[in-house]
């Protein structure tokens, strides 16, 4: 049985296995959550982000944690909120999907997500806290060795629309 907690932390703090960052296409380092896991992480993480030449929205790629105390991070482009008129849904799901596949191919137990595409892609707090919490949900439905699972929310407005979130699911869901 996966445990889901919903806390409010510095995700680069964090000693679990891996760290999901919320990063643009490029994966070279940016602002908010993205900027703060590269200055952390330090310069061996944006040599190997080059590397990777670039992920597309939606999808996931993973390197080192370097001077974070995770071990890996996963890098996650999620999509910037477009009034809900250029799939943001679908494609905010397959972000927590991807993560959780490549937690699963590297035998991860504990990961720590952010509100991926809830700074400033702008998407509605209250439908990505759903989309995260019912995807990661029906992931761990399934087979998964993942024991623990962090959403990390940055300020109390986040805090409070994945609570509130993840109790009305418990309710629907029993």
């Amino acid at each position: 049985m996966t445990d889901i907690e919903i806390i409010q932390t510095d995700i680069t703090r964090l000693k679990v296995d891996a760290i999901v960052n919320a990063a643009n296409n490029s994966l070279l380092g940016g602002g908010g959550v993205d900027g703060a896991i590269h200055r952390a992480a330090g310069p061996e993480l944006l040599a190997a982000c080059k590397q990777l030449q670039g992920c597309e929205t939606g999808q996931a790629k993973i390197t080192r944690g370097y001077c974070l105390p995770a071990s890996y991070v996963i890098h996650t482009v999620g999509p910037v909120w477009s009034n809900g008129e250029r799939d943001e849904a679908a494609l905010l799901a397959s972000c927590y999907r991807e993560c959780l596949k490549l937690a699963k191919q590297y035998r991860l137990k504990s990961i720590a997500f952010p509100a991926i595409s809830c700074g400033v892609y702008r998407f509605p707090l209250e439908q990505a806290a759903e989309i995260a919490l019912t995807t990661i949900q029906q992931f761990v439905s399934a087979e998964t060795e993942l024991q623990t699972i962090y959403l990390v929310c940055l300020g109390v407005a986040v805090l409070t629309a994945y609570n509130e979130t993840f109790t009305k699911l418990k309710v629907n869901h029993g």
